[in-house]
């Protein structure tokens, strides 16, 4: 197992401040998650195809109450996952981080099962990194109609939900319209994770240990797209490796660009960014863990930010 320690200096903090990306201050005083809604749509346009450009979405995986990264597909009920990282810092460290630095919309992603002492340790880690960046964070992880609302109220914009939705293979439409009901489309973010197969990408469930019996096609993100806000995607079996993307997701993914989609798996270096941006088009945002300094890899995170506000195709 493979192990690393968040160090990271506040002097660096301060010079960070100097880069923000031009989203609202958030230090002062709380945004809803309504406003963070309406500031994307005025930035980027209501679809990925009116002008969207690739953009920075943090991320904070929590395992055992604690910020790790663990290589995707790696972990289950019986088994913890091969580790990249642990972090020594908490929820808070990274929520202030990713305020201070102006990078909403990044994603918290609860690890351990639902009802397990564990997962009581993750939602209280995330509980901190959302009192630190209110209006700035969604989150993800044992979400369900009848819980979803409680993690709004923690101060997340938008629920990420998987296993949920999905019954038997296929999505469960009660299940999905019960959550659209609860929560609102506009709060609603739909992880359509998948792992590559002979017949295409496959979506996976339950800590993608399962693969269901639907893919990642423009028919499956057309007809779910009325039902959420955006897609979360992660390609399985690139994640946590940090040995290039899966292009041909990424380019299926920005040909489609009907809602904002964001892209996580395999980015390693910044020719791994250059390539995402071609395939998508430009129009996927990105998800990087391991490769980032600030979970123990050789990506600056002040180099991504300045990477992605300044590149062009």
């Amino acid at each position: 197992m493979k192990l690393g320690v968040a160090i990271f200096h506040f002097k660096t903090l301060r010079n960070y401040d100097t880069i923000a990306t031009g989203f609202p201050e958030q230090s002062e005083q709380r945004t809803s998650a309504k406003q963070m809604h309406d500031f994307a749509k005025q930035k980027h346009g209501t679809t990925a195809k009116e002008g969207m450009r690739m953009r920075l979405r943090p991320c904070i995986d929590i395992h055992d109450g604690r910020v790790k990264q663990i290589v995707g597909g790696s972990l289950s009920d019986l088994n913890v996952g091969e580790t990249n990282f642990i972090s020594a810092e908490g929820g808070a460290f990274y929520g202030d981080l990713y305020r201070r630095l102006g990078l909403p919309g990044g994603h918290i992603i609860l690890l351990n099962p639902v009802g397990t002492e564990e997962y009581e340790a993750d939602r209280q880690t995330a509980r901190e990194a959302l009192a630190a960046y209110p209006g700035g964070l969604m989150i993800g992880g044992g979400i369900t109609a009848e819980n979803a609302a409680e993690f709004l109220d923690m101060g997340a914009t938008h629920v990420i939900v998987t296993s949920y939705v999905f019954r038997d293979g296929r999505v469960d439409r009660e299940r999905l319209d019960r959550l659209v009901r609860e929560v609102g489309r506009d709060h609603l973010v739909l992880d359509l994770s998948c792992r590559r197969t002979d017949r295409g990408y496959c979506i996976a469930t339950d800590r993608w240990q399962k693969l269901t019996d639907t893919y990642v096609t423009p028919e499956t993100l057309t007809e779910l797209k009325d039902s959420a806000a955006e897609y979360l995607i992660h390609a399985v079996d690139a994640e946590g490796k940090r040995k290039g993307i899966e292009a041909p997701l990424a380019k299926q993914l920005g040909e489609w660009g009907e809602l904002p989609i964001t892209y996580a798996g395999g980015v390693g270096s910044f020719d791994d960014l250059k390539e995402l941006r071609e395939a998508g088009q430009n129009r996927l945002d990105v998800t990087i863990g391991s490769a980032l300094s600030i979970f123990g890899g050789s990506m600056e995170l002040a180099e991504v930010i300045h990477y992605l506000e300044d590149s062009d195709m």
